[in-house]
């Protein structure tokens, strides 16, 4: 039997897994939590097989709540389910020691595998992780950049939104208006799919973007 607690914060995404899991006699779903603290906590209290861990969560994100856990359970698994396809996203969840990736829409029988997969120790891709992963491998590191999507100008501008700046104290630093660090944020927004600016932080800040201002 696979102990698996569910990391996410989409009470419909969780329901989902919830039914797959519970279709499937090798699986049992220990625990559930909302957050990167709250799966911190449920995994030191119900010690799982395996976590599936969500990226982009309210407060503690995915990537660190996985180099946490690992850092205090380095037996656990941990398979990373999100929506984020970007080779960013990809290479930090692996430096933090996932497990896999996969990405949210997979059917029953390929998360069942990769849960399988995550449980007997394998590391586990979709594959566009896995493409992004190898683009990441092949290009020569100097070209390497987070987030390639974005302009040199783009990137500076998340970089700064990650570091906790305001849109007057990043308007202020780069040299431009407020009304142009608007416009940068709504496109920097379309470019990665966040839904919001709390999502892009979060996950820049998983890509190791930011720091203190």
């Amino acid at each position: 039997m696979i102990r698996i607690l569910l990391a996410d914060d989409h009470p419909i995404f969780r329901y989902g897994l919830r039914a797959v899991l519970a279709s499937d006699p090798e699986t049992e779903l220990v625990g559930e939590a909302g957050s990167g603290e709250e799966a911190v906590e449920l995994t030191r209290r119900l010690r799982p097989d395996v976590v599936l861990m969500d990226i982009s969560m309210p407060g503690l994100n995915g990537v660190e709540a996985t180099r946490r856990i690992l850092a205090e359970f380095p037996g656990t698994n941990i398979l990373i389910v999100t929506m984020f396809d970007d080779s960013a996203s990809v290479l930090a969840a692996f430096r933090a020691g996932a497990r896999g990736y996969l990405i949210k829409g997979a059917d029953r029988e390929e998360t069942l595998r990769a849960v399988r997969a995550a449980a007997s120790g394998q590391a586990i891709l979709s594959p566009a992780a896995a493409q992004h992963l190898t683009s990441q491998i092949t290009t020569p590191r100097s070209g390497r950049r987070p987030f390639a999507e974005l302009t040199a100008r783009e990137h500076d501008i998340l970089e700064l939104l990650a570091a906790g700046y305001t849109n007057p104290a990043i308007a202020e630093r780069a040299g431009i208006s407020g009304k142009t660090v608007r416009n940068y944020i709504s496109t920097i927004l379309i470019k990665l799919n966040a839904t919001s600016r709390a999502e892009a932080i979060s996950r820049a800040r998983a890509a190791g973007l930011g720091g203190t201002p």
